[in-house]
């Protein structure tokens, strides 16, 4: 009778324990769905009641299998829970980052790992939910797309700690990523510009070779700077030549950081460099680089100290990987150029001019790329990066006139962010058929660029980022390696930890 006594009282402490758990799980889960409403996670709870209480479902039953096939399903169950517990950590609370470019120089750095926050703007309810864990859009070694295009959920986003803040740098899905070229020609091409009822349209293309090795990944899959160059219904009929046209959803574009330097409703215009927002100037950023042309001495030696101190990288001289061995052996470097075109800080440019022993000229250049180059592509505007706009950026539910005049600007946001049908047609615009004299946009919009102004793809370049494209907030840096040195000496150790708010 003890025996029995002992072995129901027993139960009766394991199935308060049970309980407990499932009280807590339940609670916490109801928290979630309250918080990312979506209530159709409620089917979830009967299975939740199962694990803890009824154990109708036998869970675990390989415990119970033959040895070999316990060893794999133990690894298999630990593998699996890993992959959904990252893939919820991933979508919902925080992902990791490594700044892949120089882009942002010399405020985050290449080789900076940084730890990106989706609470700080509210994470995306997942557009394409089956995805694999660790992966944007492309399983590694296969090369085949990592996500199913099915189901597909249209944007929503839930509440987060705020909104994106003026100057804030800020990770987002790149606008132009949305089509792709598979194969893409290594040709740059002569056109003839004429306009038709009030169009811009490339005319008898002349091919001229260009060198792959100058192309960086971004340009050679960019499939708009293709069809602006050359044609759309060039590059769709020959396959051979460009491979096949393929799209992504959101949130499987690739991941950019940069500075916002714009927010929805502001009037952004650029001059002599520094971004004006309604006619006020914004302060830029502390490390903010500009390119300079730089006449070195003959036989000038640039010593790794001195490279060190103004934070000048192998990349930004353009130093080959032979170069950079001579500098890590010897301590120093003789460039093979004596002209060399750098970014650099205005710190770095005032200690050079001082260096009269090692620079006989140093110039900042102005009026940097051709309008050409920059956005809206299929406008003659005679902008530059360093004298840009004006242009608006657009806020949900704000209104703006459309004319043939400013169509250029707002088209990709009206035709491809907010999937409207729009045409000019002698020298007037429709809109899914209509004539539209105005448009209200649906969502808001951000203008965003990197501290190395003359060195950096952003909206200059490809224009707005929608707020659907918003991915999350860096808060400090976790990790960072200098790519130009190896082993200890390549830790930049007075960066880890270092808070990224604190990066103006």
């Amino acid at each position: 009778m003890a025996k029995k006594y002992k072995k129901s009282e027993k139960k009766k402490v394991n199935m308060k324990v049970q309980w407990t758990k499932f009280i807590i799980v339940l609670a916490l889960y109801l928290i979630f769905l309250y918080w990312v409403k979506s209530w159709l996670g409620l089917l979830v709870v009967p299975f939740i009641y199962d694990a803890y209480i009824s154990k109708k479902i036998n869970w675990q039953w390989w415990k119970d299998a033959e040895k070999p096939v316990r060893a794999v399903m133990s690894w298999v169950d630990a593998i699996v829970f890993a992959l959904v517990a990252v893939y919820f950590i991933n979508q919902f609370f925080f992902q990791n980052y490594v700044i892949p470019s120089s882009s942002l120089e010399k405020s985050l750095l290449t080789g900076d790992y940084l730890f990106v926050s989706k609470l700080s703007y509210g994470p995306r309810i997942p557009q394409t939910p089956l995805t694999m864990p660790l992966t944007q859009h492309t399983m590694p070694l296969f090369g085949t797309k990592s996500y199913f295009d099915w189901p597909h959920w249209d944007y929503r986003r839930v509440k987060g700690l705020g909104n994106v803040q003026l100057n804030d740098i800020v990770v987002f899905n790149y606008p132009a990523g949305d089509t792709i070229v598979s194969e893409p020609q290594y040709q740059t091409y002569y056109y003839d510009l004429v306009y038709e009822n009030g169009e811009a349209i490339y005319k008898n293309n002349y091919p001229h070779p260009v060198d792959p090795k100058n192309l960086n990944a971004q340009q050679q899959h960019d499939y708009y700077d293709f069809i602006y160059a050359i044609g759309r219904n060039y590059v769709a009929n020959n396959p051979n030549t460009f491979g096949h046209i393929s799209s992504r959803p959101t949130d499987r574009r690739e991941n950019y950081v940069k500075r916002c330097v714009g927010l929805p409703g502001q009037t952004l215009q650029i001059k002599n460099k520094i971004v004006y927002l309604d006619g006020v100037a914004n302060k830029e950023p502390e490390n903010v680089q500009y390119r300079y042309n730089v006449v070195f001495k003959e036989n000038a030696q640039l010593t790794d100290e001195l490279l060190k101190e103004l934070a000048i990288t192998g990349e930004d001289l353009g130093l080959t990987s032979m170069a950079l061995g001579d500098l890590h052996k010897h301590g120093y470097v003789v460039l093979y150029s004596r002209e060399v075109c750098t970014p650099l800080t205005y710190h770095a440019a005032e200690v050079l001019k001082q260096r009269t022993d090692l620079v006989e000229s140093i110039q900042i250049i102005n009026d940097f790329g051709s309008d050409d180059q920059l956005y809206p592509k299929n406008k003659v505007t005679g902008w530059t990066c360093d004298n840009y706009g004006p242009v608006w950026i657009p806020q949900k539910g704000k209104s703006i006139d459309l004319t043939v005049d400013n169509v250029a600007v707002y088209e990709r946001p009206i035709k491809v962010y907010e999937g409207n049908d729009l045409k000019v047609k002698n020298g007037q615009v429709y809109i899914n058929g209509q004539l539209a004299k105005s448009y209200t946009f649906k969502m808001d919009y951000y203008w965003m660029q990197g501290d190395n102004r003359h060195n950096s793809a952003d909206s200059r370049y490809w224009g707005f980022v929608p707020e659907d494209h918003i991915v999350g907030k860096p808060i400090f840096i976790w990790w960072s390696s200098d790519p130009d040195r190896h082993g200890i000496s390549g830790i930049r150790w007075s960066r880890l930890g270092k808070v990224v708010d604190n990066i103006k």
